[in-house]
């Protein structure tokens, strides 16, 4: 098929060109959705941080920061690996052998944890790091054994002694020097690394050149020097600043996560609606083509005619189209920014590559839909074809439907699996639902969108001569019906199932929350409290029982077979005996005890035992903070997970593999009297209080969640407009002729204005019923409750749909008639 532009195709673009708009329309918010989200994939892939305090080192040693695991057998066999959720280090001993590798000045073991004096955080490192900060001494000298040296403004000076809290404890120290104000604090390296709270283990090398050493050479030779060291990863340039800022790779995740697996629905939703954009506008021109088979132009000439069309429209779309592709990623990465959830020194990353593909896709959507929507008219008998334009197709094709009914056998396959399972196997399943029904409705549209007339014809007709009209219209043109319905269906689906999703997951953990929580005060502080806050909060008279709570997270393997996956899990270390738990936090235990809590032991929730198919007595596999392997024995099963944390283990065994062990929370159960000389170690609420501060770490979640049904919601509902002005223009004549037989203009209004009624209610019912079939075995799977629907938040999603069908029908509409009126 020639693509060389032709006379046919120029003047079809020339001479009409309202009837092109709405496919450019369609095609440029396919690019933008397609290029914003190429973007922010990009830039997770290239995601990068220049180094800062690593500037001077020009090779620096880390271990792998993500844990990895081998899934799937044979040919399908692929590594998946994830972030740790803190930092994972390298034995101490690998200083010497990077120091000894050619080419080497100075191998430094760098180490960085908080530590606090009083109220006020603090830094520590080791004194050996002061060749990379660039660090001076003003008064005093560098630090030994027992010895601190402090910036000035902490209002000590050299030979004074100060307490300093540590994740080993809190210790008295001898000010061996002052440096310049700021916040950091000096120990001596050896020091400094049994403080860390993982003696032996330091964070990161910076391996210091010699003289005439290139970095190439010097990364060469370290590599050599510890590359036996599974665990010891080389880095430069930019890799350095990865090292120094642990945010990075969660944020790489995050764009990764956004620009791949919600840019790949996005994809498929804008391309699915712009393809059918471009059938409409090519199957509105029937009649144009059935009088060009009728004067003698061949089939080739027809498709080579509309392909010619699509590249007149679909590279200037696609190209206009990444403008706001751009601006849309700008906003939304500089909204996670905002938010915290992307280091400030990353930047977006535009390229030429997601503009290319993004225009590319709106090309071949562009050719591929009016490749197939050319099919029959160019397939016509010249003799034939006038009268087959005249005349809608049946709404059963032999193609359309059979895949049609199989994808919706492949949704109903999806949603009983989801249905009979747990945990994220459930929430995997679910997803197929919604892509297999979505498919499947775009498929059977006519056949659909002619039952939904039958259907909800019946009451219309009882509206009068309008009602009746729209009925028989409706039925009489079920293709053009399944256009408009197309886009609602999917603006509904998707939206609902995003937010709704979240309404869920929100009510649940908000009722888990407080009916978990059972002490009668809650102790806090942003930054963690002092190390022993536990033990002075026990020791407080009128208190009974005080746990504290250190919150971070774990690694685990769930799912089954090919599908596992590593995912990270809330988790929660106690300072204090499970009995003691009992009494502060109602975890709702299901089997075992927390009794026998105790170091080696770990107690889950239910979702997570059934996502990993274990159980009480068993063997729970995962990563700790750090990454390390750890295999504790499950001693309860809880059903309070989602409102506290998914697994419970002793403080103890989660301390060692974190950089900031300071406990979060202490739960205490006291007399009234006593929470005022609890203020001395925090913040002090009761339970209703801490479970409402606890709502806001899930504010990004429910953004995200937000903006993506927004993107997704608001471009099919301007498709669906767009498809609603397209089919009431291209009804001039119709409108014109019904005025010609008698018909008023107000019984015309109401036509369409009951044709567009029944529209939107099709679409809205249909979409509900898709986003219930995905909503209910996902949320059984990740709350175990039935999901939660909030009445005007629903009711406002088919209000806008309503609304905006009347609009984009009834303006286009009153533009027709007055065309109409003005013709004699």
């Amino acid at each position: 098929m020639s693509l060389a532009p032709n006379g046919l195709a120029r003047a079809a673009v020339r001479f009409k060109p309202s009837a092109f708009v709405g496919t450019f329309v369609a095609l440029l918010l396919a690019a933008a959705i397609v290029s914003a989200c190429g973007i922010l994939l990009e830039t997770g892939v290239r995601a990068s941080v220049p180094a800062d305090r690593y500037a001077k080192a020009p090779v620096v040693v880390a271990a792998d920061q993500r844990v990895h695991m081998t899934v799937g057998t044979g040919e399908g066999e692929y590594d998946a690996d994830h972030p740790v959720p803190d930092t994972a280090r390298l034995p101490e001993s690998l200083v010497n052998r990077a120091a000894s590798a050619p080419g080497a000045a100075a191998a430094i073991g760098d180490v960085s944890y908080p530590v606090r004096r009083g109220g006020t955080p603090l830094t520590a490192h080791g004194w050996s790091s002061t060749a990379l900060t660039g660090t001076r001494l003003l008064t005093g000298e560098a630090p030994g054994t027992g010895e601190v040296v402090v910036p000035t403004g902490t209002g000590v000076r050299a030979g004074e002694r100060i307490t300093l809290d540590t994740p080993a404890g809190a210790r008295e120290f001898r000010v061996a020097g002052t440096t310049a104000a700021g916040a950091t604090v000096w120990f001596a390296d050896r020091q400094a690394v049994q403080l860390s709270g993982h003696p032996g283990r330091i964070d990161a090398i910076a391996v210091l050149a010699a003289p005439g050493t290139t970095t190439d050479a010097l990364a060469e030779q370290v590599r050599r020097a510890v590359g036996h060291t599974a665990t010891a990863q080389v880095h430069t340039g930019d890799d350095r600043g990865a090292v120094e800022d642990a945010g990075l790779a969660g944020a790489a995740e995050l764009l990764v996560a956004l620009g791949g697996s919600f840019g790949g629905v996005a994809t498929m939703v804008a391309v699915f609606t712009a393809a059918g954009t471009v059938a409409l506008s090519v199957g509105q021109r029937s009649r144009e083509f059935a009088l060009l088979r009728a004067i003698g132009a061949t089939p080739r000439q027809l498709r080579r005619s509309i392909a010619t069309e699509s590249l007149l429209v679909a590279p200037l779309a696609g190209a206009l189209g990444c403008l706001p592709g751009i601006a849309l990623a700008h906003w939304w990465f500089g909204q996670l920014q905002d938010r915290g959830a992307i280091p400030g020194p990353v930047e977006l990353h535009v390229s030429w590559l997601p503009l290319t593909i993004a225009t590319a896709t709106t090309m071949l959507t562009a050719l591929g839909a009016g490749y197939f929507a050319a099919r029959k008219p160019s397939k016509s008998k010249p003799g034939q074809a006038l009268a087959q334009s005249a005349v809608e197709s049946p709404p059963v094709g032999w193609i359309r439907t059979p895949l049609g009914v199989a994808a919706l056998g492949g949704g109903a396959a999806f949603a009983g699996v989801a249905a009979s399972t747990s945990g994220e196997d459930a929430a995997n399943a679910a997803l197929g639902v919604v892509m297999f029904f979505m498919l499947g409705v775009g498929l059977l549209g006519p056949l659909i969108a002619r039952i939904c007339a039958a259907v909800i014809g019946l009451p219309l007709r009882l509206a009068g001569a309008p009602g009746s009209l729209a009925a028989a219209n409706s039925w009489t043109n079920s293709r053009r019906l399944a256009s408009a319905i197309t886009p609602i269906v999917l603006a509904m689906a998707f939206s609902s199932t995003l937010v709704f999703m979240q309404t869920s997951e929100e009510r649940v953990i908000a009722h888990q929350q407080r009916a978990a929580v059972t002490a009668d005060h809650v102790v806090s502080a942003p930054g963690g409290l002092v190390s022993d806050a536990t033990e002075r909060a026990a020791a407080t008279p009128g208190v009974s029982t005080a746990v504290g709570l250190l919150r971070t997270s774990v690694l685990v393997a769930t799912g089954t077979g090919g599908d596992r996956i590593l995912q990270s899990i809330s988790a929660q270390g106690i300072t204090g005996s499970g009995a003691g738990l009992a009494r502060v936090q109602d975890l709702d235990v299901r089997t075992g005890s927390l009794t026998g809590l105790r170091p080696g032991t770990v107690a889950i929730d239910t979702t997570l035992a059934g996502s990993t198919k274990t159980g009480t007595g068993d063997r729970l596999a995962l990563r700790l903070p750090d990454g390390t392997k750890a295999s504790p024995k499950i001693v309860a099963v809880y059903g309070r997970g989602l409102g506290t944390s998914l697994v419970t283990f002793p403080a103890a065994d989660l301390k060692a593999h974190m950089t900031a062990s300071y406990a979060t929370d202490v739960l205490v159960r006291a007399t009234p009297a006593a929470a005022r000389k609890l203020t001395a170690l925090g913040t002090v609420t009761d339970s209703s209080g801490y479970a409402a501060a606890q709502d806001e770490n899930r504010e990004l979640n429910a953004w995200a969640n937000t903006v993506m049904a927004a993107v997704l919601g608001g471009f099919a509902a301007v498709a669906a407009v767009n498809t609603l002005v397209m089919t009431v223009l291209d009804r001039r004549r119709e409108l014109t002729m019904l005025r010609l037989v008698g018909s008023t203009r107000r019984q015309v209004m109401g036509m369409i204005r009951w044709e567009a009624l029944l529209v939107t209610v099709a679409g809205a019912a249909l979409g509900t019923g898709i986003a219930l079939a995905t909503l209910f075995p996902m949320s059984r799977g990740l709350t175990g409750e039935a999901p939660y629907i909030p009445p005007l938040v629903y009711g406002s999603f088919v209000a806008a749909v309503v609304v905006l069908g009347l609009l984009a029908t009834a303006i286009p509409a009153r533009a027709a008639l007055r065309t109409a009126d003005a013709r004699p």
